[in-house]
């Protein structure tokens, strides 16, 4: 299983994640409406993945576990998450990514042992992830505010990638003035 679309776009004083439902098995569609966007750390960070949805899960579980142990330090407990990720025997063939927010920063995370900042506001992964990148940057320069754009870029990509489906599970956080 595989394909997904998941964006995120700090903007505004908001930082948004939004994802599309889509998971397809070879050609086909198995499911509409999977949640690929979640809340973690009581609510207070937000995450996407794409990849095979029990690794994902999985990453999930364990990211939480380093949230709960280094507490408001989401770059400390994903640098420590992706560290068991590359030396854990079974982690490592995990085939997932994520993208993760709090109120300070937005991170990718990846099997490769990667915990990158994007440059900019925005970053995508997943099969239409270039295209919903794509969209939000040409968007982020406008009166659109982050939302907006997570929306709009999505609903660009469900256009133009047969993984990427219009059905939208969006999450947002307020951030500190940027």
């Amino acid at each position: 299983m595989h394909a997904t679309t998941i964006l995120m776009v700090r903007k505004g004083g908001k930082v948004v994640i939004g994802g599309d439902g889509q998971v397809s098995l070879g050609q086909t569609i198995v499911k509409g409406n999977a949640r690929k966007v979640r809340r973690l750390a009581k609510g207070a960070v937000i995450g996407g993945f794409a990849g095979a949805t029990a690794d994902a899960f999985t990453l999930f579980e364990r990211l939480e576990a380093k949230l709960d142990q280094y507490p408001g330090q989401l770059t400390r407990a994903c640098v420590e998450l992706t560290k068991d990720w590359r030396t854990d025997r079974y982690l490592r063939r995990l085939e997932a990514m994520m993208l993760v927010a709090d109120k300070d920063v937005s991170l990718l995370l990846s099997g490769a042992g990667d915990v990158l900042e994007p440059e900019g506001g925005v970053m995508a992964i997943g099969s239409g992830g270039n295209y919903a990148l794509a969209a939000a940057r040409a968007l982020e320069d406008g009166e659109h505010d982050a939302e907006a754009i997570v929306r709009r870029a999505l609903g660009i990509a469900a256009e133009i990638c047969v993984y990427t489906n219009g059905n939208l599970v969006i999450e947002q956080l307020e951030i500190s003035a940027s």
